[in-house]
């Protein structure tokens, strides 16, 4: 190997080594569960919830696992006697941010006006942090 490819070998380890660590930071992320069934016509919301430990794919900004913090809340709903909810989480790196998506949706369920909705207190339900596998 000549020098000069042995320089470009050490970059670009450098660069991939840094997208790595970048990737398994944990981050405080604010987020709130919404839960729907097509059977019924109730829909609930959580309380917007700080969790300090998410962690967040680096290259699309996407929440780690957030199918499962969904499963979070339908295995606590399911728990409560509201079987077969469909559950979403969103998430937001501010409580601004996702205060404005939060009252987004709300509001769509409110002004539909068939709904029957349902506030999940921080109390009763708190979402766990997720943790990559790699760690």
């Amino acid at each position: 190997m000549s020098k000069y490819h042995k320089y470009i070998f050490c970059a670009l380890t450098l660069l991939c080594s840094l997208g790595i660590s970048a990737e398994n930071r944990p981050k405080t992320v604010y987020m709130y569960g919404f839960a729907a069934s097509f059977n019924d016509s109730t829909v609930y919301f959580t309380d917007i919830q700080q969790v300090d430990s998410a962690y967040i794919d680096h290259r699309t900004k996407f929440l780690y696992s957030r199918s499962n913090y969904s499963y979070q809340l339908r295995n606590y709903l399911a728990n409560q006697g509201f079987a077969n909810a469909t559950c979403i989480t969103s998430f937001a790196l501010s409580r601004k941010e996702a205060e404005k998506k939060y009252l987004a949706l709300r509001k769509r369920y409110i002004s539909a006006g068939r709904n029957t909705i349902k506030y999940i207190k921080e109390s009763d339900f708190k979402f766990t942090a997720i943790k990559p596998e790699s760690e």
